[in-house]
């Protein structure tokens, strides 16, 4: 019997962190859910032609940036890819991202902001998912034009390949992620699917299928966006 309960307790000591990695990141999916479907809920906020383009979305929720003279960006979030080779099937399941970097100012102070980035093209979008991809650098990036249309864009805006759209809850306006850097979380996405995978893998092939998490996330963007327009 001591044996057993020795057993037991030995088997729990090392099973209980990894439940509560993933939980970690089963709330991270249904936290980055949550702030799409609000973001998305604003008429005013992600004109639907460009949300309609998108070939992938990214979900960023509570980006911290805290600077004092050095300013330094770091997140975890989530990005979903209209599964196929052109990105024009329904949206598959969420692969995890880490967003990090940092920019250089006079800067004092420190915010959470949620972001919902926009890769407007395949190109972006399969930099994105397999290696480190350097905001302005590898691949071109600005802030999103807001509205019903995107009528108003600048020339620069629309040739973006990542549109950038934030909501800030804290002191500073107009947060830019500019020469931060996207790259996938293995780690996280092995503690969330259970193995070893690609982020590719993930979001564009049938080798898993979506987390329970992840339903508010993928249900939100069939809803608002089911087919991919060229």
């Amino acid at each position: 019997m001591k044996k057993i309960w020795t057993s037991l307790l030995a088997a729990l000591f090392f099973v209980s962190p990894v439940k509560a990695d993933n939980k970690k990141e089963v709330d991270r999916v249904e936290n980055s859910g949550r702030v799409l479907a609000e973001i998305l809920d604003v008429p005013e906020d992600i004109p639907q032609d460009l949300l309609d383009k998108a070939a992938c979305v990214i979900v960023l929720p509570s980006v911290v940036k805290a600077a004092f003279v050095v300013g330094a960006n770091y997140g975890r979030g989530v990005m979903t890819c209209r599964r196929g080779e052109k990105f024009n099937g329904k949206w598959g399941p969420p692969t995890m991202m880490a967003l990090e970097g940092g920019s250089f100012g006079l800067q004092i102070g420190g915010q959470a902001t949620d972001f919902v980035l926009l890769l407007m093209n395949d190109r972006s979008a399969q930099g994105v998912l397999s290696s480190k991809v350097k905001l302005g650098a590898d691949a071109s990036a600005a802030a999103g034009p807001k509205g019903r249309d995107a009528a108003a864009a600048t020339d620069a805006t629309m040739r973006a390949e990542i549109l950038s759209y934030s909501r800030a809850r804290g002191v500073f306006a107009g947060i830019s992620l500019e020469g931060s850097t996207l790259r996938p979380d293995n780690d996280a996405n092995k503690r969330l699917y259970g193995k070893e995978i690609s982020a590719s893998d993930i979001a564009l092939k049938d080798k898993v299928p979506p987390p329970p998490s992840a339903r508010e996330l993928l249900g939100t963007l069939e809803k608002k966006s089911p087919h991919r327009k060229s």
